[in-house]
């Protein structure tokens, strides 16, 4: 059974209306939450590309990337749960885990439920929560992973189209 059906979160996926980078988040995050996020990566066998600036790099330990000096460009790990959809983790805080994923990418039931899958196995292996917000509109989620739910959940009413 899906976490989500389309019909009923589709205008959390308007890049219209939500803007087409929401921002996706894993709150009250540590260097040894980071490195799990990593290793999660690596087991799952999911493509995976980090790079800093436009320097492609074998994926460092999270403790490297996070005590780089504060004026260094900000790395990211973009990762590709399945051939069509992207998530790209940029370390700027190790008190936060952040991401971004494309709304053009996840249309439809199919995909929702690739983008629910990705989320639930974050925060299944932080046991963590892991949110997403409007892009630009943090602090205000529409959806994430639930821990006592054990799966994606609605945290804000739908909008009317």
């Amino acid at each position: 059974m899906a976490d989500l059906l389309w019909d009923d979160v589709s205008c959390f996926f308007d890049p219209d209306l939500m803007g087409s980078l929401p921002d996706l988040r894993v709150p009250d995050a540590s260097v040894e939450d980071w490195q799990a996020v990593l290793d999660l990566v690596e087991a799952r066998g999911w493509q995976r590309q980090y790079s800093e600036g436009e320097t492609v790099l074998p994926v460092p330990r999270a403790e490297t990337v996070l005590s780089r000096p504060e004026d260094a460009e900000c790395p990211n790990l973009r990762v590709w749960p399945t051939v069509d959809v992207l998530a790209i983790f940029r370390f700027h805080d190790d008190d936060e885990i952040d991401f971004d994923v494309d709304l053009r990418e996840l249309q439809g039931q199919e995909r929702l439920d690739v983008f629910c899958d990705f989320l639930r196995e974050i925060g299944r292996y932080l046991g963590k929560p892991v949110l997403m917000d409007p892009e630009g509109d943090r602090g205000h989620p529409v959806l994430g992973f639930d821990i006592e739910a054990d799966r994606v959940v609605l945290l804000a009413e739908p909008l009317v189209r």
